[in-house]
């Protein structure tokens, strides 16, 4: 059997997103779409993560991986490249377990998004070509390196980065004559043992390429990075996920079921000293249910709160609502509705934030969660809002199901 080892490298002294490594990325901790990946895999045998921080390799384990030792201080700084990670990591696993593997895949937590059968391409290509010493992931270049220049200082003349045979300008030429070009990603590195051994290297001299769909190309470095590639999760993209695969907006729609606090509202109370409470919600959340009514979609709220608001919030909007439901009772209520109305749970979505909303998940054809829902909702959602409740998550829903109805009368139509 071949001994194909995935080391993951984490350290904890992220400055740029601090506690990156465990910072929950579209509902779980970063971490756990790289050991996914590896756990996914049909061909690898071990998961490892390198990780200087006790607290990584606690999420770590519970995500699946083994950390059998801490890494040393001093292959975690800032600047400490890749190879002393993974020499130490092969050094201490030969040392201590007389553990040897095959082949190392390098799978980096700051490009979580990736093909469900990524992990295994790049190591069939390597154990298809004797002559590899490793497998790097590309994809084509965003910018063509034959218009670069290199830059001498103010006042002095510009060299070109590259030359091309045959060609005099290549910075002048059209790109479909340049040759391709394609960029590294930092998906997968598939490595002989012997590689690294031998060659004190983490490529070698022999590079094959997995090359990847740049839809897929992922580098999370800030906080903006962060924000936009989780709207990448939430797109429909096929990738691997630490969780179940998440479905996409059913192709009918007829009913839009609502929680109330913390999706009408933003979850907060104002209690006056007389105990009578007042909560606030967004007046643009009623924008669109007029509209939806007219097109056969009902929306309405379904709430576990006692408090006689939400029926005054709910006529305030034009819908109907059914509170003070038990909170172990929403997913039976729900099911008693859709009886009720001859609605079918695969055409209804529904709309929460929090734990009393899972039962209400499993039995909506498509479960959508505020931005600021519990991470375990984050997780169970097919799809998350960008705004939290009470600041229009109900008018971005709807207008995302309108975009959707509107698009299929257009296709009817022609």
């Amino acid at each position: 059997m071949t001994n194909i080892l995935a080391l993951i490298p984490a350290r904890g002294g992220s400055k740029g997103i601090p506690r990156k490594n465990i910072r929950n990325f579209a509902g779980y901790p970063l971490i756990a779409w790289s050991i996914a990946a590896a756990k996914q895999s049909e061909l690898v045998t071990r998961i490892i993560v390198s990780t200087d921080n006790e607290e990584i390799a606690a999420v770590a384990r519970e995500w699946g991986a083994e950390t059998p030792f801490l890494r040393p201080a001093e292959f975690a700084q800032d600047k400490t490249t890749d190879l002393p990670v993974f020499e130490h990591a092969l050094k201490w696993l030969e040392d201590v377990e007389g553990y040897r593997p095959d082949i190392v895949i390098q799978l980096r937590p700051t490009s979580p998004i990736r093909p469900h059968t990524m992990v295994d391409d790049a190591i069939r290509i390597l154990l298809e070509h004797p002559d590899a010493d490793c497998v790097r992931g590309v994809v084509p270049a965003g910018q063509n390196p034959f218009k670069m220049w290199r830059f001498n200082g103010e006042g002095k003349p510009l060299n070109p980065l590259l030359t091309v045979d045959g060609i005099a300008e290549p910075y002048n030429a059209p790109r479909q004559i340049l040759p391709p070009v394609y960029w590294q990603t930092g998906h997968i590195d598939a490595i002989r043992e012997s590689t690294i051994a031998n060659k004190k290297s983490l490529t070698g001299d022999v590079i094959y390429p997995l090359v990847i769909d740049p839809k897929y190309t992922v580098d999370i470095d800030t906080l903006p990075d962060w924000a936009k590639y989780e709207a990448l999760v939430y797109s429909g993209l096929e990738m691997v996920s630490p969780g179940a695969a998440r479905r996409p907006l059913p192709e009918t729609v007829k009913m839009i079921i609502c929680d109330f606090d913390g999706v009408v509202t933003d979850n907060l109370v104002i209690t006056d000293q007389d105990g009578r409470e007042s909560v606030t919600a967004s007046r643009s959340d009623s924008m669109h249910i007029k509209k939806l009514r007219e097109m056969g979609v009902e929306v309405m709220i379904l709430s576990s709160e006692p408090n006689p608001v939400v029926m005054a919030r709910a006529k305030k909007m034009g819908v109907e609502a059914i509170h003070n439901v038990g909170m172990q009772d929403k997913g039976r209520v729900m099911r008693e509705i859709l009886a009720q109305k001859n609605v079918k749970a695969q055409n209804v979505v529904y709309l929460g934030n929090d734990l009393n909303d899972l039962p209400c998940f499993e039995i909506a054809g498509w479960s959508v969660a505020v931005a600021d829902a519990y991470p375990e909702v984050l997780r169970a959602a097919d799809h998350v809002l960008t705004k939290t409740g009470g600041h229009g998550a109900i008018r971005e829903l709807c207008e995302i199901i309108l975009k959707q109805l509107s698009q299929k009368e257009n296709t009817n139509g022609s």
